[in-house]
């Protein structure tokens, strides 16, 4: 063992240590472990390295991880190392990266919840999971429902699937998915009805028992099991369903977050509509029941949309409106009662406050009375052994009292519901089996654990129990089976904790005691448990912090539990006064509600105790003696009961467990925590079936296996031939340690770790044999490229150094010719340089000196004009000075001067203020006024002598200006001139510079005119050579161009040849889709035929039953049964019998007597109700008849005519027979002769007359038969309900009872019958627009009739023959348009007239043949006699001058024709013999391949010669009736199916060859046209045998599937045909078939022999080539179809080496094909999808070209297709590599745009419309010979 840990636990060994966040981590060893270290080096995934420390006491070493190849198993017991870490990384991975949502563990299925809508559902996926063995397929709900489902059959034993989980993780999904796996396996089509009942009973549950939880917004608060009852044929025929411990603690309170039930809130938020005005409810805040959790809404919820579906599912399940409304408004009185308030009036009692409305409402609502009620609320009635006295309550006491009623009242409510939902779902029929589907709460533990958690928890501890036996138990009978030493396993047993709970002095023992006691408390009861196991019991502990609290250890974790409201919960006491009020109540459903329990009548109408349902708060038995005690059973007592009877229901069944898990708290689509997972693992017992299993030898394998596993370890001498020997010997020397393998009979068994053990011996094996490949390979590779580059080395130095000299002697010469022109070259550039330099000098003189004279002359004028300009600026700027200073002076003076003036203004203006300055002022006042003249006057002549200086100033200054004017003048002239002069001089420098200029522009125009000469002559050596490569490139382009265009007209020629094949494929495809729909509708048409052929048959035999009790076959008829099923008469009678005899053991033997009694009174009535129904229609037929008695004399009258006039005719002939016997001798018969005109002309006219008349005859007697048969099957089908109107004659209410069921039923039956009516009603009106067309033919007759009424009297017989013929015509047309109904007696009237009359036209048609040969024998005589007449009496102008009139001369017999004569009383044994007692094997061999069919045409051909058309539709329909009855009754045969499908389709060649239309004669020979029929047109028929032939060719189809079905999978996946390429890998208990062939198991060897045998079958039938490639093609579809469907469904088998051998074995197929030469037939494209996906398996899948390379490679193959196979992609091997995520979204990003069909399956049941290929015979009908071996000696031939 050491040395194996040592082994293991080497560098680079992976293990997985504990994680507080993601509980357990990966980690890889850095450094070998040796024994004695006390810490680990480990790196973890993020590259992180860590020590990791050992426990010092136990040394114990981490957990190993799984090799790669095992991860991802769907199995967890298939898994080396079981432990937590494995399993929680095992459903990770399927969980995260495959979205696999299922896997096993052992017998379990593990269910995590996808959080999304999966197409994993669907009907094909139902077809694929029925009837396969649990193992075969990947895990999935519809496997365990296959195997209970199975078992049940087979076993003969109920069974039951126990679904178990946390809220929210499930369950009812999946129990929802099992019961529809039921109702679709079943078959019927009813029972999907029950399972609508059971689902839309969901929304109902939810509503009454989901509430909000902190965990979950939609928790279930109680659990149920429902049983689905099936009969002896294991159909559904009803379910029952059983709850368990509702919270009823949470109708008055609920804790923070939480609500109390949805049905609460929903009624609150619709209170708004009219019809709940009355229940005078509002918000939810507004009621204490309902506001307590504080979270009243929960998001994305709609509680008024909730209400109209519960509301639905209600009127689904049959409780009418008034019901409802009832339902309602008890649950609204609930809120109203939460809502009353109690105040304290003393310390001892309470009181309610008078008019309280909501204790008003709440009487109103339930119909009691307000003081009984509050009276009652706030006292309770004490009863003593004399006296009764009334005692009041404290305020809290009857608080606690009001929620009590308020909890009794729901509680009665909610069981009421479910009585009434079981009642929706009950069934008289005998149930003989069931299978009982468990969805009950998991283990809980919350903060604060109450009653409920102990209650549900204590349930678990049950249930993990049961689960642990059936674990042991199926371990122990595996180690018995194979033989192996039996140890016990130690599992943990949770016994000691069930005893803790339920055994005597346990917690439900103690609490109950405490109940009883009249002063019990919670903290007493507290104080109980500790005394009594504390000490006692390890498994029960006390809280540190606590006095009322406990804790207990269960199976899943530790909970604590606290003891308040235990007491209280466990009594569920009720006052009983309230109970009496509430029975005292007006209102019918409360008073209902309370109904005492010995009284209540079961909702199912059976006796309580077989099939009830078990309450859970059911209330106790009252005694009105010991009226003191409201109950004599606690809750806890009565929990235990139901508990108890539900453990023996679940042991009396075979379990089937399915767990289901919560992978996070938020609802994410495939979001996985792993904290969560693993909470929930530990609670469902997942983990102890590890445990369990891991204690034993998990891993399993047989013999062949392992040695097919691990030859690789084996030397060629340990090999042996026995297989068992061999691997003893092997296991011996690889494992020491015997005790980790035991050997049993078939397998070796491995402890916990063996399998990983030898899995990394085979890993490194394989690993030195692949380094030891790859270093040879390398070797030789290295070796061989060495070799090749000396070589290619060698060969290129060669040519290197030959090169080289070449090179060398070239650029010596070039050297020295280079040296000669660079000489000259550089002697001709020094000169032209030179040259250049002096021109150059001398014109840069030049223009420097005339640069330089221009610029002194600019200097000298610019000087000149400064100098002015100075002038005038420094005038102007003087001038501006002066006035600028001239205008601040003044300005400075005028603002001293404003200065001055206002210190004087100020002054004055203070002297005028004074008194004193006033006197002064008028003291001297007219002296100042003097004064102040004088001044004036002075002023004025200071101004005057101003104005005159101004004057003069003015006149001086004009003087000045004229003076200043007129220099001005002079200096402008002077300016004048000197600009004059200046100009004169420029002109002469600009003539001087234009001079210059033109001397060296012409200079330069020399050069230039030079420079472009040269450069001229350059560019025409240039364009010449451009020229010459344009030249060239328009001719590589005029090259190019024509390729182009040969290219565009190639392309476009393609493009059209495609576009032609596009559409013609599209119109392939248009005209298969219609030839399969019509296929479609045909074999639809061709099962309801059947079908009403069953209803008839059934009709008949509920007619001859004399006891009570129908069976329903139709509803309840499977529809995976055969369409053609032997002896299903005796079937149908032996199931009705014992359905009567189920359903008579039901009925007291008193209520049979009356039932039988009654039953033969109906019959009589019925049968005088049946003569009283004839009677009328005789009285009407009778009146129809009177009422055209006229038109009947009329058409006697008619008859007699007609026979007169044959009569005549006969004469006629007679005569004519006569005269030209007597005249025979004369020549007087002789041509010309008017005898012989006479007889000619009315022998051409009677034929041609005959001729018309027999086809229209034909053709109306057709269509009237037809019609009559139509007629004949409405009277058939509208025939009187047998037991219709007749409920008002019974008066036992029992009989009425019974009745009432059978009249049901037969209105379902006439229900029925009514569609099929309808069904025939447009037979009727096809008829009717075929006669319409037979009308216009026969007025197109009657025109031609009239144009030949010059005819002789004996052609006015057709004449009026086709007059009756018409007026019956236009009678029955007219009668067609009034409604069927009305008009049913007149038509069969005329109808029965209209065959009378037929039938005595046959007769004339007897007659008429009679004559017509007689008349060609008189012809033929009488050419004969005119022959030798003409030759030597007759001139050549004589032939030519007179007319020669045409006669018939009929053909030469020849000794045989081809045709078979037979009786008509013969036709029975020729169709006996030749078809029902017919072995196909001894006529394939002996005979000639179609003989039966050329035989029945030879008898068709000769009924056609005698122009009989009754044998030829009798010989028709006889033939296809025959052929239907054989297919029926050996439908499953093989070779019968081929033969008649091979001969039916030679039948239809030959009534195509032989019909006489030019399409199907281009191939036949003159003798065979000659066969051709000559007298009916067969269209029609041919149309029959053609959907016969298509109805055979599915039967054949389907036979040929049932062949195939169970070798395909065997022989295509699981058999290896290439040995030793796949290697087995470990398996868990859930084993699959094994990969190696065993005796019995097919191969691909077997498919081929069957295909071969399929194909020489139809060979030696001489089937149609065509006709085979068609059945090859659907052949190969169904490999294809059925292959790929396994893989899909199969992880095992999505492997590299999976896909080699799926690639192997389809080229075998194609080998097949081409063998045969069927390879053109398409069956090769069928398996394009399997082909692919074998390819998807083998290519690479890891970068984003790999993902472009698989998109454009797997076309055939669809998205969810794609995305499966990668996602089950599994390595068998350590070298194989899984498919990442990220390439799986690559791959489905790329692939989005795709429009494709999601479905995930192909269709197995898809049949390709068949067409049948016009293929002539050339096999000449005179040449065939009948065996003797026939018996058909009584065929003629003629």
């Amino acid at each position: 063992m050491n040395r194996e840990l040592e082994y293991m636990f080497l560098k680079c060994a992976r293990v997985w240590i504990p994680d507080a966040e993601e509980v357990w981590k990966s980690a890889e060893l850095t450094k070998d472990y040796k024994g004695g270290d006390v810490s680990l080096q480990l790196m973890l995934e993020d590259g992180k390295n860590i020590e990791h420390k050992l426990d010092p006491k136990t040394k114990n070493l981490p957990y190993l991880r799984n090799p790669d190849i095992l991860v991802g198993e769907n199995d967890l017991t298939a898994l080396s190392y079981l432990h937590e870490p494995a399993v929680l990384h095992n459903l990770k991975v399927r969980f995260i990266d495959s979205k696999l949502i299922y896997t096993y563990c052992g017998i379990v299925l593990v269910a995590i919840n996808p959080y999304e809508t999966l197409p994993i559902y669907g009907t094909d996926i139902i077809n694929a999971y029925s009837g396969q063995n649990m193992g075969d397929m990947d895990p999935h709900i519809f496997a365990v429902a296959e195997e209970a489902y199975k078992q049940m059959a087979r076993d003969e034993r109920n069974q039951s699937i126990i679904v178990s989980g946390e809220s929210g993780a499930g369950k009812t999904v999946s129990a929802k998915y099992a019961m529809r796996y039921f109702a679709t396996v079943s078959g019927s089509a009813s029972e999907a009805n029950v399972e609508e009942k059971v689902l839309a009973s969901n929304p109902i549950m939810e509503a009454i028992g989901n509430a909000k939880t902190t965990r979950n917004d939609n928790s279930s608060r109680f659990g149920k099991y429902i049983e689905i009852g099936f009969d002896n044929r294991y159909r559904i025929i009803g379910a029952n369903m059983r709850t368990y411990l509702l919270e009823k603690s949470r109708v008055v309170f609920q804790a923070d977050e939480e609500r109390n039930y949805h049905i609460f809130y929903q009624l609150c938020a619709s209170a708004h509509l009219p019809e709940f005005k009355a229940l005078k409810l509002s918000s939810a805040n507004d009621f204490l029941y309902t506001r307590q959790g504080r979270s009243p809404v929960i998001d994305g919820v709609d509680d008024t949309k909730e209400l109209c579906t519960t509301r639905n599912a209600f009127s689904l399940l049959g409780i009418n409106e008034s019901y409802q409304m009832g339902l309602f408004q008890v649950l609204a009185a609930i809120l109203h009662l939460g809502n009353v308030e109690i105040k304290d009036r003393d310390a001892d009692s309470s009181v309610i406050p008078p008019n309280n409305r909501h204790l008003m409402a709440f009487c109103e609502l339930v119909g009691v009375t307000y003081q009984d009620m509050s009276q009652w609320l706030c006292h309770r009635k004490l009863k003593t052994a004399t006296e009764t006295y009334i005692k009041p309550l404290p305020r809290l006491q009857a608080t606690n009292a009001r929620d009590a009623l308020s909890k009794h009242i729901y509680a009665k409510l909610f069981n009421w519901i479910v009585e009434h939902v079981n009642k929706a779902l009950v069934t008289n029929v005998k149930q003989h089996s069931f299978i009982g589907v468990l969805d009950i709460y998991g283990f809980e533990t919350f903060e604060i654990n109450s009653f409920e958690q102990f209650c549900i928890n204590y349930a678990n501890e049950k249930l993990q129990q049961q689960f642990n036996m059936h674990v042991f138990k199926l371990e122990q009978e595996e180690y018995m089976k194979e033989q192996i030493p039996w140890t016990l396993i130690d599992f943990y047993d949770n016994q000691p904790c069930i005893n803790l709970i339920e055994a005597k002095m346990g917690v439900l023992d103690l609490l109950d005691e405490e109940c009883r006691m009249p002063k019990g408390s919670d903290d007493s009861w507290a104080q109980k448990l500790y005394n009594t196991h504390l000490k006692t019991c390890s498994l029960f502990e006390k809280p540190r912090m606590s006095n009322r609290a406990f804790i207990i250890q269960h199976f899943a974790d530790k909970v604590e539990y606290q003891c308040e409201g235990f007491l209280e919960k466990n009594k569920d006491t009720v006052n009983e006064e309230q109970i009496n009020v509430m029975k005292a109540s007006k209102f019918d459903l409360l008073v209902e509600l309370f109904q005492d329990e010995e009284k209540a009548t079961s909702p199912t109408g059976q006796v309580q105790g077989t099939g009830g349902r078990t309450r859970l708060s059911i209330k106790p038995d009252k005694s009105r003696d010991t009226s003191s005690k409201e109950h004599k059973k606690t809750v806890g007592c009565q929990f235990r009961n139901s508990l108890q009877m539900l453990m023996d229901t679940l042991n009396a069944t075979t379990p089937h467990y399915v767990r289901c898990i919560k992978p996070n708290d938020f609802k994410l689509a495939f979001s996985f925590d792993p904290k969560r997972a693993v909470q929930q693992l530990r609670a469902c017992g997942v983990l102890e079936t590890i445990r369990i299993s891991a204690a034993g030898f998990p891993s399993r394998w047989t013999y062949q296996e392992f040695f097919s596993r691990y030859r690789v370890l084996m030397k060629q001498k340990d090999v042996l031939a026995d297989k068992k020997l061999t691997c003893k010997n092997v296991l011996e020397k690889l494992v020491q340690d015997q005790d980790k393998y035991q050997f049993g009979k078939t397998k070796i068994f491995f402890r916990a770790g063996q399998v990983a053990y030898l899995e990394k011996l085979r890993a490194d094996k394989l690993r030195a044999a692949c380094i030891r490949i790859q270093k040879t390979i390398r070797c030789w590779l290295a070796r061989k490229k060495y070799l090749r580059k000396r070589s290619a080395a060698i060969t290129i130095q060669r040519f290197t150094r030959g090169y080289q000299a070449r090179c060398l002697a070239k650029f010596l010469r070039r050297t020295q010719a280079a040296t000669i022109i660079q000489k000259y070259q550089r002697m001709y550039v020094e000169r032209k340089h030179y040259k250049q330099k002096q021109a150059a000098a001398l014109a840069m003189q030049t223009i420097l000196r005339a640069y330089m004279a221009r610029q002194k002359y600019q200097a000298l004028l610019r000087e000149h004009k400064a100098v002015i300009i100075q002038k005038h600026i420094r005038g102007w700027l003087a001038r501006c000075w002066y006035k600028r200073c001239l205008e601040a002076i003044v300005y400075l003076q005028c603002c001293i001067r404003r200065m001055r003036a206002k210190r004087e203004l100020k002054k004055l203006k203070i002297e005028a203020r004074s008194v004193e300055h006033f006197k002064k002022l008028n003291k001297g006042m007219e002296n100042k006024i003097m004064q102040l003249q004088r001044k004036i006057d002075e002023q004025s002549k200071e101004n005057r002598l101003v104005n005159e200086r101004l004057v003069g100033l003015e006149n001086s200054y004009t003087v000045e200006s004229e003076r200043m004017r007129g220099e001005l003048s002079r200096l402008r002239g002077v300016e004048e001139d000197a600009k004059n002069k200046a100009n004169q001089v420029s002109s002469l420098l600009e003539e001087l510079e234009r001079l210059k200029k033109e001397l060296s522009a012409t200079q330069q125009e020399k050069k230039t005119i030079e420079d472009w000469a040269q450069s001229y002559r350059d560019e025409m050596e240039k364009m010449v050579a451009e020229l010459k490569d344009q030249n060239g490139l328009l001719k590589k382009e005029k090259d190019d161009l024509n390729r182009l265009i040969q290219e565009q007209s190639q392309q476009m020629t393609e493009k059209m040849t495609r576009a032609i094949a596009e559409e013609t494929q599209q119109l392939e495809t248009d005209l298969n889709e219609e030839r399969s729909r019509y296929q479609n509708l045909l074999s639809e048409h061709l099962r309801l035929e059947e079908k009403y052929d069953d209803l008839k048959e059934e009709m008949a035999l509920s007619s001859n039953v004399s006891k009570p009790g129908h069976r329903r076959t139709d509803s309840t008829h499977s529809s995976n049964e055969s369409e053609y099923t032997y002896n299903s008469e005796y079937a149908e009678l032996e199931d009705g019998t014992r359905g009567r005899e189920d359903v008579t053991r039901g009925i007291d033997t008193s209520l049979t007597l009356k039932l039988q009694k009654r039953v033969t009174e109906l019959e009589q009535d019925k049968q005088l109700l049946r003569n009283e129904l004839e009677n009328r229609e005789e009285q009407l037929q009778r009146a129809s008849a009177m009422a055209r008695g006229a038109e009947l004399e009329y058409e006697s009258l008619k008859r007699q005519e007609l026979e007169s006039e044959n009569k005549k005719l006969k004469h006629d002939l007679e005569e004519m027979r006569k005269s030209l016997l007597g005249n025979a001798a004369t020549g007087a018969g002789a041509p010309g002769s008017p005898a012989y005109k006479v007889l000619l002309e009315q022998l051409n006219a009677s034929c041609e007359e005959l001729e018309v008349r027999k086809e229209e005859v034909l053709i109306l007697r057709s269509q009237l038969v037809s019609q009559k048969e139509a007629m004949h099957h409405k009277e058939t089908m509208t025939e009187p309900s047998v037991y219709k109107d007749d409920v008002s004659k019974l008066k036992d209410d029992e009989v009425k009872q019974a009745y009432v069921g059978l009249k049901d039923t037969n209105r379902l039956l006439e229900h029925q019958l009514q569609t099929q009516r309808r069904t025939y009603d447009n037979e009727v009106e096809s008829l009717r627009s075929e006669l319409q067309n037979v009308k216009e033919e026969n007025n197109r007759q009657q025109q031609l009739l009239a144009q030949n009424l010059q005819l002789p009297p004996e052609a006015r017989i057709e004449a009026s023959l086709q007059h009756e013929i018409t007026r019956l015509t236009n009678e029955n047309l007219e009668l067609m348009a009034d409604d069927p109904t009305a008009s049913r007696e007149a038509r069969v009237v005329i109808l029965r007239r209209m065959v009378d009359l037929m039938e005595q036209l046959e007769k004339q048609d007897r007659t008429i043949r009679k004559l017509k040969k007689q008349l060609k024998v008189y012809s033929k005589r009488i050419g004969e006699m005119g022959a030798g007449q003409t030759e030597g009496q007759t001139s050549p102008g004589q032939m030519v001058d007179e007319p020669i009139h045409p006669v018939n001369i009929p053909r030469r017999e020849k000794d045989f024709q081809g045709m078979l004569e037979y009786k008509k009383e013969d036709e029975m044994k020729l169709v006996k013999n030749l078809i029902l007692e017919l072995k196909p094997r001894g006529v394939a061999v002996n005979l000639i391949p179609g003989l039966p069919s050329y035989i029945l045409f030879m008898c068709l051909r000769h009924a056609d010669y005698v122009n009989d058309d009754q044998k030829v539709r009798t010989l028709l329909t006889s033939t296809i009736n025959s052929i239907k009855k054989i297919l029926k009754k050996r439908g499953d045969d093989f070779e019968t199916v081929s033969f008649w499908l091979a001969n039916t389709c030679r039948f239809l060649h030959c009534l195509k060859q032989y019909s006489g239309d030019e399409q199907f004669m281009k191939h036949n020979t003159s003798r065979q046209n000659e066969h051709c029929l000559s007298n009916f047109d067969l269209a029609e028929y041919r149309q029959v045998i053609s959907d016969l032939a298509i109805q055979i060719y599915q039967q054949l189809i389907k036979c040929m599937e049932n062949i195939l079905q169970p070798m395909i999978v065997s022989g295509m996946l699981e058999h290896e045909t290439i040995q030793g390429v796949s290697g087995v890998k470990p398996t868990g208990l859930r084993k699959r078939t094994s990969s190696i062939a065993d005796e019995g198991t097919y191969t691909l060897d077997s498919i081929l022999r069957q295909l071969s045998a399929f194909h020489s079958t139809m060979c030696q039938h001489g089937t149609d080539p065509e006709l085979i490639k068609q059945v090859v093609k659907q052949q190969f579809y169904i490999i294809g179809a059925v292959t790929l469907n396994n893989l899909l469904l199969r992880k095992d088998m999505c492997s590299w080496s999976k896909g080699m051998q799926i690639r192997y074995n389809v080229s075998q197929l194609e080998e097949w094909l081409r063998d045969k030469g069927l390879m053109t037939c398409g069956a090769k494209e069928t398996l394009e999808p399997l082909i692919q996906a074998a390819q998807l398996l083998q290519v690479k899948k890891k970068t984003d070209e790999d993902a472009e390379a698989i998109c454009s490679m797997c076309h055939a193959l669809t998205t969810a297709q794609i995305v499966k196979v990668l996602n089950l992609y599994t390595p068998v091997n350590e070298f194989e590599e899984r498919v990442s995520v990220a390439f799986i979204r690559t791959i489905q990003t790329r692939l989005r745009d795709r429009c494709e069909s999601p479905q995930l399956l192909m269709d197995t049941k898809m049949i390709y419309p068949v067409t049948f290929p016009f293929n002539p015979s050339c096999l000449a009908l005179e040449t065939i010979q009948i065996p003797s071996s026939l018996n058909l000696g009584f065929l003629t031939r003629v």
